[in-house]
């Protein structure tokens, strides 16, 4: 039974995040979402990046499978590079002829024995994904059954004990604001284009100072105090690789555009929309580097900046291996 590995692009602005919810829908509850989906049982699925692509995944190959994805991202947080699985049959000789088609089988020959409730079924003709068909051809039929809003990147064949959680070993995330004046002027200078993935701030901000503070968080720390409560993790102890920030011309004039850019061995809930709000305060000159180290130290989230909207965040790619 072949194993693909499969990244996806998405804009998570019209999802309920990554990870699917289903919720009982019960007598005198309030309004739904309107995007949410009845079924027949009585509960409501909403809409969320897993449950499209295992839609499109389930109904290519033909089969009830599981997709799993390497980062649970939160409602309207983007991603470049999201890396999923899923295991599915893959003999040959069970597939009809055409791309995602399923052929009927023929009826059993009238001398032909029945099979006694012992004996394995034959396999289903139109199931599954053989590798001999291509990932290639796999990654076009599934974008023909997603939405606009999520795209299949590229599609390969996987180890069968491949795990895109376990298997990760260093993961980066961006955070993008649009720095526009104080009002009033900011205020006719807004991103109008790009608003659904940056962050609208009218500040002015210190790029070096927030770089400065950026290096404070590079190695191995506790990031207790970078991380929302009721996390779930079992440690709060994460290595960052890499932090900076960077600064270019923004959408329209007199704007500026700045960068968060963070790579680590992994991340814990909101972490890095908190490291992205600490370096705006200290961009701001709320913050001092000293309260920078005194956050990382303590563990204490008071002393840690605020977490940013999730609008400016992406999940930029996932690497495996060394």
């Amino acid at each position: 039974m072949p194993r693909y590995k499969l990244t996806i692009a998405y804009d998570g602005t019209d999802f309920h995040g990554w990870q699917c919810q289903e919720m009982a829908v019960r007598e005198g509850m309030p309004l739904l979402p309107s995007d949410a989906v009845a079924r027949e049982d009585g509960v409501m699925v909403l809409r969320t990046v897993q449950d499209v692509v295992q839609r499109a995944v389930r109904e290519t190959v033909r089969e009830m499978i599981q997709v799993v994805g390497a980062s649970r991202t939160d409602s309207g947080v983007h991603a470049k590079g999201q890396v999923i699985a899923f295991t599915c049959s893959g003999d040959d000789a069970a597939h009809g002829e055409g791309e995602g088609t399923m052929t009927e089988q023929a009826p059993a020959a009238p001398t032909e024995p029945p099979q006694s409730p012992q004996s394995p079924k034959p396999p289903q003709r139109g199931v599954g994904w053989p590798i001999s068909r291509g990932p290639e051809r796999l990654r076009r039929a599934l974008n023909s059954r997603l939405p606009d809003d999520v795209q299949a990147i590229s599609c390969e064949v996987a180890p069968p004990d491949f795990n895109p959680i376990r298997g990760a070993t260093s993961k980066a995330y961006s955070y993008t604001l649009h720095v526009a004046p104080p009002p009033p002027l900011g205020e006719a200078r807004r991103a109008l284009w790009s608003r659904r993935y940056v962050h609208q701030l009218f500040s002015t901000l210190d790029v070096d100072r927030m770089n400065q503070a950026a290096a404070l968080l590079v190695g191995e720390h506790d990031f207790a105090g970078f991380a929302a409560a009721g996390h779930g993790r079992l440690t709060t102890i994460r290595t960052i690789f890499a932090c900076s920030v960077t600064e270019t011309p923004g959408e329209c004039e007199g704007t500026r555009r700045v960068r968060i850019e963070v790579t680590g061995s992994g991340f814990l809930w909101n972490m890095v929309r908190i490291i992205g709000g600490t370096l705006v305060e200290v961009g701001r000159g709320r913050k001092t580097l000293d309260e920078v180290r005194a956050a990382l130290a303590s563990g204490d989230r008071r002393l840690a900046g605020p977490t940013l909207p999730p609008t400016g965040l992406c999940l930029e790619w996932i690497k495996y291996g060394a």
